[in-house]
């Protein structure tokens, strides 16, 4: 959605607009997760929740905010189930925060790509384990 743009305003930086707002609303949720979220049913949790991306619409009427965990999967439902339950919270808190017309409705978004790094990690290491008791014998 939020893509690089080579000319133009605010070209030096080199990025879009897009990409500033969903950076710094990246930046903004991670910082009210950790510290400001009170919810105890998550809180305990959001130590082990990373935010990966977020992609704002071109209008900023709706932004996806990708998330990764390594909590388990009971509790990556609880996890989930609590973003979404705070997700007017982290909205109104972002509007005291980050100075744009209109503070997108957020969508959180389970990304699991870093569990499947390690998943597949993980069989790399196994291959090369096996691989080395092959040679071995």
């Amino acid at each position: 959605m939020a893509t690089k743009r080579g000319s133009g305003h605010g070209a030096g930086h080199g990025y879009s607009r897009a990409d500033r707002v969903s950076e710094q609303i990246r930046r903004e949720l991670a910082d009210l997760l950790r510290f400001h979220l009170k919810d105890l049913r998550i809180a305990p949790k959001l130590t082990l929740v990373t935010l990966t991306a977020v992609e704002v619409t071109a209008d900023y009427a709706h932004a996806k905010v990708f998330y990764t965990s390594l909590a388990d999967p009971a509790a990556n439902q609880m996890i989930d189930e609590g973003l979404k339950h705070s997700a007017s919270f982290l909205r109104r808190e972002l509007g005291r925060r980050i100075r744009i017309h209109h503070i997108p409705e957020l969508h959180f978004v389970f990304d699991p790509s870093v569990q499947e790094g390690a998943r597949l990690s993980k069989l790399i290491d196994e291959a090369v384990e096996s691989d080395k008791k092959l040679h071995d014998d």
